[in-house]
């Protein structure tokens, strides 16, 4: 399958980091479980939106290419929710996994769309998430208009576009977001992103390093951009690394907090890459491999079963209920509305979060902790 070089699901990367393109052009393009069940939900969607298919009709059956992932009524449910979705647009025209082609504004840029739909003069792209780790927001989404760049030079002829909606449904989660812009807003990101395409394909594109950019890069081990931020945040901006933390001025507090994902991420990606060379065999100076922790478990179970009946009885099983969690997905979204009056919901405790994030501010006060 042929991949652009600058991918729309990649171009959150190349936009804020010019040079991770050139850096990762020999890395080999991996496919994870995760990524694998997301094709399989995807292609579960397109077959009931064209075919008229019911989502919990395919239960128990494995979709072609993805037989490790057949329909399980997790999925059912979530693909449900996605196409109630879709089908409340009442479009006037829809594709449904529609190549796109944005190489007006990205060389040689292109990409599939879930859903590219017309209702009126207003454009509606559709994205599926199907995973549930991060929850990804739709205004400003690069993915999405990057797709909505490539659905307007494809239609505006035939519909005379005026307005188009971004929209990122997460039902897994429970998490539908829309965002909407004109379609002189979006031509003017499209100038705006197409510099930043050319300046990605410069052999000389600079590398700059920040926690959205490095998440999924596959190179940030040997990062020299990376390198530089983690020793600005742990010595770099201090005249004395060994001051006690209340000692620091707010600012230097906000730039260590502002980063300590990025650089601990860092670390980890490091000790990944030497792992894997000692686990290849390769050597690496200073460090070894050694035995890890030791479990025990039953070499047979049915026989341990057996002999521990007699010395233990009943005891010899413990039995837990199931959480809310682990119900809900057994359940299905339909039948789980019968359990949902015992489920209480336990309030966590409050965490730092950047003034950038979505979230409502909690206000704590001194009562609170009588």
């Amino acid at each position: 399958m042929k991949h652009a070089k600058l991918s729309a699901s990649g171009a959150h990367r190349w936009i804020g980091c010019a040079g991770s393109v050139k850096a990762e052009a020999d890395q080999p393009r991996g496919s994870s479980r995760f990524a694998m069940e997301g094709s399989s939900a995807h292609e579960l969607a397109e077959l009931c939106l064209n075919e008229g298919v019911k989502p919990f009709d395919m239960e128990g059956k494995a979709l072609e290419g993805y037989a490790d992932f057949p329909v399980d009524n997790e999925m059912a449910g979530a693909i449900q929710q996605y196409i109630d979705y879709v089908n409340a647009i009442n479009a006037d025209f829809m594709m449904t996994e529609e190549r796109v082609d944005f190489s007006e504004w990205v060389p040689e840029g292109f990409g599939t769309s879930d859903i590219i739909a017309i209702k009126g003069d207003t454009l509606h792209v559709v994205d599926l998430k199907y995973g549930k780790g991060v929850k990804v927001y739709a205004e400003d989404n690069p993915q999405g208009l990057l797709y909505a760049l490539g659905a307007y030079a494809l239609l505006d002829i035939a519909y005379n576009i005026k307005r188009v909606v971004i929209s990122i449904v997460q039902p897994r989660i429970d998490h539908i977001d829309e965002w909407e812009l004109s379609t002189d807003k979006l031509l003017a990101w499209g100038n705006w992103v197409s510099e930043k395409a050319q300046l990605a394909l410069a052999d000389d594109a600079p590398r700059t390093a920040s926690e959205k950019t490095c998440q999924w890069c596959s190179v940030k081990a040997t990062c020299p951009a990376l390198q530089q931020l983690t020793y600005d945040a742990i010595i770099g901006d201090f005249d004395n690394c060994a001051e006690p933390p209340d000692h620091l001025t707010d600012e230097q507090l906000a730039f260590v907090l502002k980063h300590k994902k990025l650089v601990v991420s860092w670390f980890d990606a490091i000790e990944a890459l030497v792992k894997g060379r000692l686990d290849g065999g390769e050597g690496f100076a200073g460090y070894k491999l050694v035995a890890g922790r030791n479990t025990r478990s039953w070499s047979d179970t049915d026989t341990a079963d057996a002999i521990l009946e007699d010395l233990l009885g009943d005891d010899r099983h413990t039995v837990k209920l199931v959480t809310p969690a682990a119900a809900e997905k057994a359940l299905g979204k339909t039948k789980a509305k019968e359990i949902h009056d015992l489920i209480r919901t336990n309030q966590g405790s409050p965490v730092i979060a950047p003034e950038s994030d979505k979230r409502k501010a909690v206000n704590v006060s001194l009562d609170d902790f009588d």
